[in-house]
């Protein structure tokens, strides 16, 4: 879990937030209510999930319970890891 977590949070300050203050985004932080990703930046988060974790995201799995904050994404990729096995 601590290595996805990583992944994501390493994604998210590289591509949105622009900075190694890690400090800057709590893993329960809302992407969208923070203003940290737009819906295009929602879209090269999804490819990048479905490259990094080589998992695929159905359409009806795109809503924030899922994709809006690190904990989020995380949870939403062990569940994928687990159905898929």
């Amino acid at each position: 879990m601590e290595a996805i977590i990583a992944v994501i949070r390493k994604f998210i300050f590289d591509n949105y937030i622009f900075t190694s203050d890690d400090s800057l985004l709590d893993n329960d932080d809302s992407f969208l209510e923070k203003g940290i990703i737009d819906s295009t930046g929602m879209l090269e988060l999804i490819a990048f999930i479905g490259n990094e974790f080589h998992i695929t995201i159905e359409d009806d799995e795109l809503i924030p319970d899922n994709l809006d904050s690190v904990t989020k994404v995380t949870s939403f990729i062990q569940r994928k890891r687990t159905a898929a096995a």
